[in-house]
């Protein structure tokens, strides 16, 4: 008996030996996963991408390092539909988040129709890539904006620090960049701490505790969006620097500086400590920069237009033995891709039941290219302008008013539902988008406005129709 129940407990120590083992080996193979999600950075705002005024030192030494895409695309023109189309992998239709709260933004007298209403919240049903992350193995880390529940430890993250449903450091009583930030979901640190700076200290504490286990780090700080506080030393010092028509704003320049900086700070922790070699990482914005802080020419408009000022934007994807060095690639992507891209680099299959609206880049790394499709936006909304001094919108009322668009590179149409408007523009040959082809290939519009529509009806996109009794027509003013 007793010799019996020796063999019994050998087995069973041996077969935990076996498991640990095992479990270990495929910690190491497993990829760790980094998203850099800045806040309203445009296209345009890396002296990599082309910019004389602002300094990106440690970015510009990261593109080096993997593959630069330089038609990379949010799936929306602003924060919280763009963030959570990134996490659910589908497009607004699926999520019905559409904007940033209210959908009728702007003065009623100037909207034409009533605009569908726009959900706050992914739904707690939509399995976000981090839960699937999170269930299978891996160590789950927000920090920074979250935007799109209250909470985004219930949708797959261990760990949280100071993500919730805000949308700006100063937004819902909070202090701001310095502080104290007043944000429930960070302990205060002393009287001028700056934001950023104390962000990417909590995430290289997490990234401290991450050995023997593979992580997924949503590094998403709150800068660059407003408000502009920079730190004072470092503004002085663009002040003092020339500027240009498209970018001029010292204090901006110096929030973009301190980004850089801290994102430099990352990557040096993650080299030292050894975890870069195993790690894929993304830089990348949420939308297109704001135009009234930086112009993103030669890019028409900024954040909030479907133009490619609003939803292009600046994308590096790092990952040592897989990407090339120095590579770059002119395929044309969007954020809805990195749900499947996630997926398939850690070995796990989506559930069959939850549609996925994008494709894994992974045959892009490796210097392939996706098969041939289309990328769609919808805004059945309205988003009012900042200011009446950009004429790069259609009028000063709106950065945008409802519609959908249709990406087939290098044709791109816009459709507006208030009078049926139809415009298209040849990406290639004028990626400023002045000169509307509408008239020239009117079988090309048609073709990618069946598509369009096709690709609405799939989805079960709303579109409004019904008029809104308080607008006034007040065409002759636009």
């Amino acid at each position: 008996m007793r010799n019996k129940r020796f063999i019994l407990i050998l087995a069973v120590c041996l077969s935990l030996v076996f498991i640990a083992a095992h479990s270990n080996k495929l910690s190491e193979n497993r990829p760790n996963f980094i998203i850099i999600n800045i806040d309203d950075l445009g296209w345009t705002d890396l002296s990599f991408m082309g910019s004389q005024y602002y300094e990106t030192p440690h970015i510009d030494e990261l593109a080096t390092e993997g593959m630069v895409f330089s038609r990379a695309y949010a799936a929306a023109s602003n924060c919280a539909p763009s963030r959570a189309a990134l996490f659910s992998g589908q497009y607004a239709p699926r999520t019905g988040i559409y904007t940033v709260a209210n959908s009728d933004r702007g003065s009623a007298e100037e909207r034409k129709l009533i605009p569908i209403e726009n959900r706050l919240y992914l739904d707690e049903e939509n399995l976000t890539f981090a839960e699937l992350l999170q269930n299978h193995g891996y160590r789950t880390a927000h920090v920074g904006k979250w935007h799109i529940t209250k909470d985004p430890m219930e949708n797959g993250f261990d760990v949280n620090i100071g993500g919730f449903e805000a949308g700006n450091p100063a937004a819902q009583g909070m202090g701001g960049y310095f502080s104290p930030y007043h944000n429930p979901n960070l302990e205060e640190g002393p009287e001028g701490e700056y934001l950023t700076d104390r962000l990417t200290d909590e995430a290289i504490v997490f990234l401290e505790t991450a050995e023997g286990q593979p992580f997924f780090l949503n590094y998403a700080p709150y800068t660059v969006h407003t408000p502009i506080q920079p730190k004072p030393e470092l503004e002085e010092k663009y002040t003092s620097k020339p500027g240009s028509d498209r970018h001029d704003n010292p204090g901006y320049a110096a929030m973009i500086e301190s980004m850089d900086t801290n994102i430099g700070r990352l990557i040096s922790f993650l080299k030292t400590s050894g975890l870069y070699e195993n790690t894929l990482l993304i830089f990348t914005s949420d939308n297109g920069g704001l135009h009234e802080i930086s112009r993103q020419w030669p890019l028409r408009a900024g954040k909030g237009s479907y133009f490619e000022g609003g939803i292009r934007v600046p994308m590096i994807a790092v990952w040592p033995g897989v990407i090339d060095p120095g590579t770059a690639s002119q395929q044309p992507v969007s954020q809805i891709d990195l749900y499947p891209t996630l997926l398939e680099a850690a070995g796990i299959s989506n559930p069959e039941e939850k549609p996925l609206d994008g494709l894994s880049l992974i045959p892009v790394f490796k210097g392939d290219s996706l098969p041939d499709r289309s990328l769609f936006w919808h805004f059945p909304i309205y988003l009012q302008a900042y200011s009446d001094h950009n004429p790069d919108t259609h009028d000063r009322y709106f950065r945008t008013r409802p519609g959908s668009v249709i990406l087939k590179y290098p044709w791109k149409l816009h459709e507006y539902f208030e009078d049926g408007r139809l415009e298209l523009y040849n990406l290639e040959l004028d990626i400023r988008e002045e000169t509307n082809l509408i008239e020239q290939f009117p079988s090309r519009a048609n073709e990618l406005h069946e598509q369009l529509k096709s690709w609405r009806d799939e989805l079960g996109a709303p579109v409004p129709g019904s008029l809104n009794p308080e607008y006034k027509n007040m065409s002759d003013e636009n």
